[in-house]
């Protein structure tokens, strides 16, 4: 669903990134293999602003790239809620997760 105001990450689009940044862990064992890859997330920014449903709909080409995308969104602090017509509602997200050396 696109909302007329759509969720936003506590301090913005540079916040989110310093999140990501600091938060995403390389799992080890697909460092010690090299593995690099794109996962592609989806997840629900509910009324309240919690992160719910998280989906990987592209993997990153290793079990581990996918399963660590998963924890560093369902560890994000409450986003600020989407709203339509002046009240808040739920709004389905999509996010690129890139792990590379």
């Amino acid at each position: 669903m696109i909302a007329e105001k759509m969720p936003m990450y506590p301090g913005g689009k540079n916040a989110l990134i310093e999140y990501l940044t600091y938060n995403m862990k390389y799992p080890e064992v697909a460092r010690k293999q090299r593995i690099e890859g794109k996962v592609l997330c989806e997840f629900i920014v509910d009324k309240d602003g919690s992160i719910t449903d998280v989906k990987v709909l592209r993997s990153g080409g290793h079990p581990s790239l996918d399963q660590e995308a998963v924890r560093v969104i369902k560890a994000m602090p409450k986003w600020l809620p989407g709203e339509q017509g002046g009240k808040k509602v739920r709004v389905r997200y999509t996010i690129p997760l890139n792990f590379h050396f």
